[in-house]
């Protein structure tokens, strides 16, 4: 039972008596064990009130999670600063409202995501915009290169074993013979002669090689009887330079001046500066004008054809040899200062007796690399070694490829291109089935087998001059003879055939204005990140700040998603007392080894009761309440005013 409040003393009296200590503390204290009347009251027996348990304080711990995902959920909406999620949780007393509110956040948070999906595909897809700019400044004229079109004099080859075997006209007919015949064998050559409504008779090329073995040969097929005798004397031709010393001065010209009679770049004459020589085995003595190793650049500050370099040829074929040179004329590329001058691949020819004009008009293209484009910067991580003294080019590294593939499996270099030191030039005499070995590669070549092409990537930097020409007969008829008069007294040299004897060609820049092709990226990060923002904004109306948010929910689910799962594993095959076993084990164990959980609490009686006395415990003395009605006023000693003053105060009724 509960104690009677009535044994209580009165709380008024209590409040009075100390309000009177505070105000006076001279007053005597009471005596204890004296009660009301001054009698004295002896202890009471009693048990000591027990003190109140405490209440058990739980660490806080430095990471927490939600105990559910409705607590999540419900949390999440409540603080989130993404519009419409708070929606759900203050209209959770009306579902209909509920389940609009949930629906209507669910597409926009498709549709947003959706819209992030096509705008990172975008910009994975790194997509290029081209800007184009017009220029207008002085120009560096481009490298132009002359070749004669005949690699040597007949006069001079006549020694080195140049001509044909048999004199050069007596046996040529039976030597022409007896390297072409019939072929009845090839049906499919008939049919495409006849279908093409061509002569229906095929001629194969023989002589050109077998392999080392002698069971395969190639042979290769030809419908004009020209082509197969070209084809067969420079097989033999390669054969017969690779026997000559690097540099014979025999079998070149000993001066510019009988190829070239006139120069002039800009209205002034051109010098032995202005140009440098190399010969090429297929076209001849070949000069370069404004090459990067000349000392003083030409520039071009006015467009024009007297503005230009104007060149006044040579191409008489008197001294010719036949079956090398079958072209009459000169033959041209116009090329940047740091590229070497591929007269197969970009040159075209001059036409004796016809002044010819070239117009130019320079491009500039720059590419991006990497993951917007298949280009490379200097060519460094291409996997072919470069074995021109240039820069990087896409038909300098073809070249380099396949001289590459010739050494690999030939065992020689092929004589039109560079080769490495320490590897000989292909000669039948040392490699016997070298011409077996270069046509086949020739076909796999041709069809990208060797993978040429597809690691020969394309700068990204490249320059480009556009040619347009204009044909015009020169000399005319009423200024030939005085224009002829003047050049052989000028070059010492008597032109026999004024006609196809010299041909002219004007190179000049159309105009100074030049195009500059420029690539960007069109999509870059700060575009990006500006897109998501808009579909961000325009989805939610919320900031960077959400996007945490809505990762952290993320985080949270999965976490407590991994807790769920690993306490229904923990209280399926760990839980402690599952079985007989798991009970002994239980009450073995001490109370502090086991889960908190599984603790037993200690529990304190109710508050209305009162505790049990214990009886191992001593009886101690109560003191009783204070008697209030033994306070009397007493006599200061020293006569002092303030506390008998005082005490009357409290006689007063």
């Amino acid at each position: 039972q509960c104690p009677d409040p009535s044994l209580d003393p009165d709380p008024g009296l209590a409040m009075k008596g100390d309000e009177l200590k505070e105000r006076d503390p001279h007053l005597p204290q009471p005596i204890p064990g004296l009660g009301k009347g001054g009698k004295h009251e002896g202890p009471r027996p009693g048990p000591e009130p027990a003190a109140p348990a405490q209440p058990v304080e739980e660490d806080e711990a430095l990471i927490e999670f939600h105990r559910s995902y409705r607590e999540l959920f419900r949390v999440f909406c409540n603080t989130t600063t993404i519009h419409g999620a708070i929606r759900l949780v203050c209209s959770k007393h009306n579902r209909m409202k509920t389940a609009f509110w949930a629906a209507l956040w669910l597409c926009a948070f498709g549709m947003m995501y959706w819209q992030f999906a096509l705008l990172f595909e975008e910009y994975l897809s790194y997509p290029v915009s081209l800007n184009i700019n017009l220029n207008s400044d002085k120009l560096v004229f481009p490298a132009v290169t002359v070749c004669t079109l005949n690699p040597y004099r007949s006069v001079l080859a006549g020694a080195t074993c140049l001509l044909p075997q048999g004199g050069r006209r007596g046996d040529r007919k039976k030597k022409k013979k007896s390297l072409l015949s019939p072929v009845p064998k090839d049906p499919g050559c008939r049919a495409r002669a006849a279908s093409a409504d061509q002569l229906p008779r095929c001629l194969t090329l023989t002589g050109l090689g077998c392999d080392q073995n002698k069971s395969d040969c190639f042979y290769q097929t030809y419908s004009s009887g020209v082509d197969a005798v070209r084809e067969w004397y420079r097989f033999h031709y390669i054969n017969i330079l690779s026997r000559l010393p690097d540099a014979v001065p025999a079998l070149q010209e000993e001066a510019p001046g009988k190829f070239i009679f006139t120069c002039r770049f800009n209205q002034a004459p051109c010098t032995h500066a202005n140009y440098s020589h190399f010969h090429h085995p297929m076209y001849g003595n070949c000069y370069t004008f404004n090459n990067k190793n000349d000392s003083h650049l030409w520039m071009s500050s006015m467009p024009g054809i007297n503005n230009g370099l104007s060149l006044t040829l040579r191409t008489e074929q008197n001294d010719f040899i036949p079956l090398l040179s079958t072209v009459t004329g000169a033959r041209v590329m116009v090329h940047g200062q740091d590229e070497p001058a591929f007269m197969d691949d970009g040159g075209f020819n001059v036409r004796p007796g016809v002044e010819t004009s070239i117009s130019m008009r320079k491009e500039a293209l720059n590419s991006l690399g990497g993951n917007y484009g298949d280009c490379t910067e200097n060519g460094s991580d291409v996997p072919v070694k470069n074995l021109y003294p240039s820069k990087y080019t896409q038909q300098v590294c073809i070249h380099s490829c396949f001289q590459e593939s010739m050494i690999k499996k030939c065992g020689c270099a092929y004589i039109f291109y560079p080769r490495p030191k320490g590897v000989e030039f292909c000669d039948y005499r040392k490699h016997s089935s070298w011409g077996y070995c270069y046509y086949k590669l020739q076909v796999a070549f041709s069809v990208d087998s060797l993978g040429c092409f597809s690691k020969c990537r394309k700068p990204c930097s490249v320059t480009s001059y556009k040619l347009s020409a204009g044909y015009s007969r020169w000399p005319s008829v009423k200024s030939q003879d005085w224009i002829f008069s003047m050049l052989s007294l000028q070059n010492n040299y008597t032109i026999k055939n004024k006609r196809n004897g010299v041909a002219k060609l004007n190179i000049f820049f159309k105009e100074l204005n030049y195009k500059t092709n420029s690539e960007s990226p069109s999509v870059t990060m700060v575009t990006l990140l500006s897109n998501l923002g808009s579909q961000w904004s325009l989805w939610f109306g919320s900031s960077v700040l959400s996007v945490v948010e809505m990762a952290e929910l993320i985080f949270d689910l999965l976490v407590i998603t991994l807790l769920l799962l690993l306490r229904r594993f923990q209280s399926r095959y760990w839980s402690p007392g599952r079985g007989a076993r798991g009970a002994r084990e239980v009450a073995s164990s001490p109370a502090s080894s086991l889960p908190s959980r599984f603790r037993p609490h200690p529990t304190s009686p109710p508050p209305c009761l009162p505790p049990q006395p214990d009886p191992t415990l001593s009886l101690v003395p109560s003191a009783p309440p204070p008697a209030y009605a033994s306070l009397r006023p007493w006599a200061s000693p020293l006569g002092s005013v303030g506390p008998s003053s005082s005490a009357q105060s409290l006689t007063e009724p």
